[in-house]
């Protein structure tokens, strides 16, 4: 049976037990796939990726796939995750930023015993803990499981990450943009900042990160300026007149019109909704 969280921020089933197309939780949820048997394959672009028993799937958000074949006896975990609570739960940014460029030109990846065993047990806590009737503090329970279940994977990944970064001059160019946003996004939020301090062109940095992510510069450097905007909101001891300062804004509503153009909210409506939460 299909295991559903209250919010449907994070979802678990069985691709052999429950009748569900992975492609209808794409664009909605980051999709982790562990494989027990049986083989799926599906394309991206003109490249065909096979999983087989033993793989690790990871279809990000922004990942374009189709042509999704799946045998008889196809048998797979699957954990879907939504970016808001990827995004809430993320224990280090550096590293999900490398892990992002690695798994976008890389979804498949195949678990030598030790690192199988250790996925497998994320996934059976994923299960037990979201099919638990208890729901006192669910969201901060599943949440440090995420963060967990991250190290574990990077932990899997890091030495083809470091390969990967080594050898693709566009994928180092990205990641160095993202670092850099991610240390002065509180500050600065303009694409030519960045670029003027990497010594590329505005328009070249924007067309690297659309080539690696979908997206432009402009767009990550909202994100992390979210990021950071969600993080100090959350601190009830902090002022927005604090918050304007720290973050740079001319003024309080200047704060507001940011947030309600990146959240969609506006502070007193996102930290109402962010104890409703909790």
């Amino acid at each position: 049976m299909i295991i559903f969280a209250s919010m449907e921020d994070y979802l678990f089933f069985n691709t052999l037990q429950d009748q569900r197309n992975l492609a209808d939780y794409h664009k909605d949820y980051h999709i982790h796939l562990l494989c027990h048997g049986g083989e799926m394959s599906f394309s991206m672009g003109a490249k065909c990726h096979l999983v087989r028993e033993g793989d690790l799937l990871i279809w990000q958000m922004t990942t374009d796939f189709d042509e999704i074949t799946c045998s008889e006896d196809f048998n797979a975990d699957v954990l879907l995750v939504s970016g808001h609570f990827l995004s809430l739960y993320n224990p280090e940014q550096i590293w999900a930023t490398k892990a992002y460029i690695y798994i976008k030109n890389n979804p498949v990846f195949h678990l030598e015993d030790a690192e199988r065993t250790l996925v497998e047990t994320d996934f059976r806590a994923f299960r037990l803990r979201i099919s638990t009737e208890v729901r006192l503090f669910e969201e901060e329970i599943i949440g440090e499981m995420l963060r967990i279940f991250l190290y574990d994977l990077w932990n899997v990944y890091s030495q083809e990450i470091e390969k990967h970064q080594t050898e693709d001059i566009t994928s180092s160019h990205f990641l160095r943009v993202l670092l850099l946003v991610q240390e002065h996004c509180i500050r600065e939020r303009e694409v030519a900042w960045y670029a003027d301090k990497l010594n590329l062109a505005p328009k070249y940095l924007s067309e690297v990160c659309k080539d690696i992510s979908s997206k432009p510069a402009s767009v990550w450097i909202q994100h992390y300026t979210a990021h950071e905007l969600t993080k100090l909101l959350s601190d009830k001891s902090l002022t927005l007149t604090d918050i304007s300062d720290r973050m740079g804004f001319s003024s309080q509503a200047v704060l507001t019109r940011y947030l309600k153009r990146t959240l969609g909210m506006n502070p007193s409506e996102f930290r109402r909704k962010n104890q409703t939460a909790k």
